[in-house]
């Protein structure tokens, strides 16, 4: 049988609680490494829906990137989305693990899958990683041919299925390097510039971060939040099972779509 611990332990190898930010509260955040797992639903919020939806699968747990706790809490109300959430995960008997920013770092998470997804080669981490040489925050790599930043865009939007995006531009100048980094990551758009990419992907993006890289020459395209971390629901999934061998089934939750929509 296949305890919450194992599984913990299994995270731990592919996103290393060491990676996490320091503001971070990766880990398990509902349940008891004693837990029996049977059934595990990956996904990236711990919304409602995602609990629902593990109830009806009979999971037991909730393998989840973005924390369902980021601080400390004093009460645990039901009349606080929250605690709502905290005391139906605990009446179902369902764990909560996330992997945040370590997942974000890690070799073969967040940003690696993202930077495959739009074909980049020559990956690099864009920040700097531990001591000992461990990937950092966002990745940086090359496109197999130069593109507008038009047809870049295109790409983009079909390569993680979007309608639209929304695009800073910083001149006329094609494409070859391509920066990104998962979620919010506009704080990175001077480190991509003086990295030589000529885009940076990313979500999040306000005013005055596209006015920034107006004056540092480097296009921007905030593909959102949701669109830019999704990708890694379905290959985290994939890992784990590997991972865990024929003791457990996971499932990818597929269901969820971004908070903001185009009216």
């Amino acid at each position: 049988m296949v305890k919450c611990q194992d599984v913990m332990q299994a995270m731990e190898r592919i996103a290393p609680r060491r990676l996490a930010e320091e503001w971070d509260n990766p880990g398990l955040l509902v349940g008891s490494p004693n837990d029996d797992v049977k059934k595990i639903l990956v996904a990236l919020d711990v919304r409602e829906e995602t609990i629902e939806q593990a109830i009806a699968a009979g999971c037991d747990m909730i393998v989840a990137h973005h924390p369902l706790i980021f601080r400390a809490l004093k009460a645990v109300r039901t009349d606080d989305v929250t605690g709502r959430k905290i005391a139906h995960l605990i009446r179902a008997g369902i764990a909560v693990f996330a992997a945040h920013t370590n997942l974000d770092s890690a070799a073969g998470g967040v940003n690696d899958v993202l930077a495959e997804k739009l074909g980049l080669s020559a990956i690099a981490p864009l920040a700097d990683g531990a001591a000992d040489g461990e990937p950092g925050l966002g990745r940086i790599g090359s496109l197999g041919e130069p593109l507008s930043l038009e047809a870049f865009a295109a790409l983009v939007k079909e390569r993680l299925g979007l309608s639209t995006l929304r695009a800073v531009r910083a001149g006329e100048h094609e494409i070859r390097r391509v920066a990104l980094c998962g979620g919010s990551g506009a704080e990175f758009i001077g480190r991509a510039a003086a990295k030589g990419a000529d885009v940076y992907v990313t979500g999040d993006v306000k005013y005055h971060d596209g006015e920034r890289a107006v004056g540092l020459g480097i296009h921007v395209l905030d593909a959102g939040h949701f669109a830019t971390e999704q990708p890694i629901v379905a290959a985290l999934a994939e890992r784990l099972a590997k991972a865990l061998g024929t003791g457990v089934e996971i499932s990818a939750e597929t269901k969820s779509s971004d908070f903001f929509q185009v009216c």
